[in-house]
């Protein structure tokens, strides 16, 4: 992906994607430095803390079970990175839980689920995809 492509889309968040940056910006996040719309390879991930190796990902419910979301989950992970997957009513609706989570992985504290081990989504709120927290390493 073009780092022109990646400034497009940090000019375009979603909602989720807004609320979770400006937590996550400026150092703001326990002095951790993010950044937002990442060109790694081929693909632009939503935030990354490059120093210690995280992305995060937001995600609405076109990608429950998505081949290549795990395609690229792969990739990114051959290249390095652990990930994180939250739907973006997590971000919307339980944006603490979801930090709680992303503050346990850069700690080494977070469980991780075996590989391709997903939880069936609930119901959408509101039309805002489907709420889970779901992560891939």
């Amino acid at each position: 992906m073009s780092l022109g492509h990646a400034k497009t889309l940090r000019k375009s968040m979603t909602d989720a994607e807004r609320r979770l940056w400006y937590r996550l910006r400026a150092h703001r996040f326990e002095g951790y430095k993010f950044k937002r719309q990442v060109p790694i390879g081929k693909y632009v991930v939503d935030f990354a803390c490059l120093n210690h190796g995280l992305v995060v990902e937001l995600d609405g419910g076109q990608h429950a079970q998505s081949d290549r979301d795990l395609a690229r989950d792969e990739f990114l992970k051959a290249k390095g990175f652990r990930g994180r997957r939250f739907w973006n009513n997590d971000a919307l609706n339980n944006s603490g839980g979801v930090l709680d989570e992303i503050l346990k992985v850069l700690r080494g504290q977070a469980c991780t689920p075996s590989p391709g081990a997903r939880r069936a989504p609930p119901s959408p709120l509101r039309g805002e995809g489907k709420a889970c927290v779901r992560s891939g390493h």
